[in-house]
């Protein structure tokens, strides 16, 4: 895989994945986080070619395919907190989702293996690299998974724009799993039809909906928010 951009080269070169090969123009190759990893220099056009997109920013690197988690092993702690998408396929959201569940803290994100984005190298770019620090899991059935997750006693929300109950109003100890779909389908029945609860963000103004990353940000510090003020309490 080839991994292009300065923060998705540079976590790549700091995450799990072995590093095969640098390639960068002469300004991009003296960038002080590289330290000395050998860089092959070239012009802006070949790694253009090499990555398949302008948006490079003068440095790709070649990269172990990327390895996707056990989704099992993501309730293994007591409060941990995992992002579901549900058939979101544009990799560009998948990537900010991403970036939000690593830069939140969340245990992992879980993917359906059909009809989903998967880790590439624009959603590398997307996350910022996110993904080379965040457990990505793969599972056959995401409904099943859910049923499985509420096994090991972890609490499911969906979010949902028609949903009835306010996103502030659960209690968000212990483990949680947060469902969302996709912008045009939302969640497929089957799947909110596992949910413990549908829980929805105002909307006050005249568009009805947030882009995926956007309403997982907001969920995500909402949790970490109330978890806080738990902490917080006498």
């Amino acid at each position: 895989m080839i991994v292009y951009g300065r923060n998705p080269v540079r976590e790549a070169l700091r995450g799990r994945r072995r590093v095969q090969r640098v390639f960068a123009t002469e300004r991009a190759a003296h960038e002080v986080w590289l330290g000395e990893v050998e860089v092959r220099i070239v012009d802006p056009h070949e790694i253009k070619e090499r990555c398949g997109s302008p948006d490079h920013q003068g440095i790709c690197a070649e990269v172990q395919a990327y390895r996707y988690a056990d989704p099992d092993s993501l309730l293994d702690d007591d409060d941990a907190l995992v992002l579901c998408l549900d058939e979101v396929q544009d990799p560009h959201n998948l990537g900010a989702v991403c970036r939000v569940a690593e830069v939140g803290g969340c245990a992992g994100v879980v993917l359906p293996e059909r009809r989903s984005a998967e880790v590439t190298p624009a959603v590398c770019r997307a996350s910022a690299g996110a993904v080379e620090h965040l457990a990505v899991a793969r599972v056959r059935n995401l409904a099943g998974w859910l049923r499985s997750a509420k096994e090991r006693e972890a609490w499911v929300y969906g979010a949902a724009g028609d949903a009835r109950v306010p996103y502030h109003r659960p209690d968000y100890r212990g483990r949680v799993v947060l469902v969302l779909g996709s912008e045009g389908r939302g969640l497929r029945q089957r799947v909110a039809a596992e949910c413990d609860e549908l829980v929805h963000l105002p909307a006050r103004g005249h568009v009805s909906s947030l882009n995926v990353s956007t309403a997982a940000a907001a969920l995500v510090y909402g949790i970490l928010h109330f978890r806080a003020a738990l902490d917080r309490a006498p």
